[in-house]
């Protein structure tokens, strides 16, 4: 199993917190917190993908304890991951609107 959020990710994250927030950069975001979202979407994305090719498996007649024990597991990561990219948002956004308010 791989961890869809490697550290390559997170640098790239890390580098967008340094860019101006007039500029635009990859994937159209203009702000840290925009990239910072694109990239929780994208590993949701790649574990939705994960759980399909799996659930394949188990539609295909794959129907060993295994296969769905990896299902089962692969849905409880999916599952995990959603409420620690809500969790994560939510505080960001949270803190940024305090920093507002102090501005």
């Amino acid at each position: 199993m791989t961890n869809p959020i490697n550290s390559a990710m997170m640098r790239s994250i890390a580098s967008m917190g340094l860019m101006n927030s007039n500029e635009i950069h990859e994937g159209g975001q203009s702000n840290w917190f925009e990239a910072f979202a694109n990239a929780w979407g994208k590993a949701l994305d790649t574990q939705a993908d994960v759980i399909t090719n799996q659930a394949d498996v188990v539609s295909q007649g794959g129907d060993k304890p295994s296969d769905i024990t990896a299902l089962t597991t692969e849905s409880m990561r999916m599952s995990f991951m959603a409420n620690s990219s809500h969790t994560s948002l939510d505080s960001v956004s949270k803190a940024l609107e305090t920093m507002a308010r102090k501005s």
